[in-house]
């Protein structure tokens, strides 16, 4: 991926920028009431990393759910409901929590 700044000139190329996954695992909520796991990733935070989940297992369109993630500092940090929405819904279930580190 290239990347060209608003005056033409090259700000990020495939040499200067790279992506790894620092954490690959399972996050299960085993019951519905609103919740949080905290997973370390040291060395990452919000500036360098992001952390996504994802369905494993077939996609079931009727479901409802969806865990929500945010990054600490060294904290990948994964909610089974809206943090932001009081009246959300709580979720159980399971889904692959990946922390992604860039430079």
């Amino acid at each position: 991926m290239r990347i060209w700044g608003a005056d033409g000139t090259l700000q990020v190329d495939e040499n200067s920028f790279t992506m790894r996954v620092v954490l690959s695992t399972q996050v299960t909520f085993a019951t519905a009431g609103k919740g949080n796991q905290d997973f370390a990733v040291p060395g990452c935070d919000a500036s360098n990393s992001v952390a996504i989940v994802i369905p494993v297992g077939p996609y079931n369109e009727a479901a409802s759910w969806q865990f929500e993630t945010e990054m600490l500092s060294g904290v990948a940090r994964v909610y089974n409901h809206t943090r932001t929405f009081a009246t959300s819904l709580s979720t159980s279930g399971t889904m692959r929590l990946m922390v992604i580190r860039f430079a």
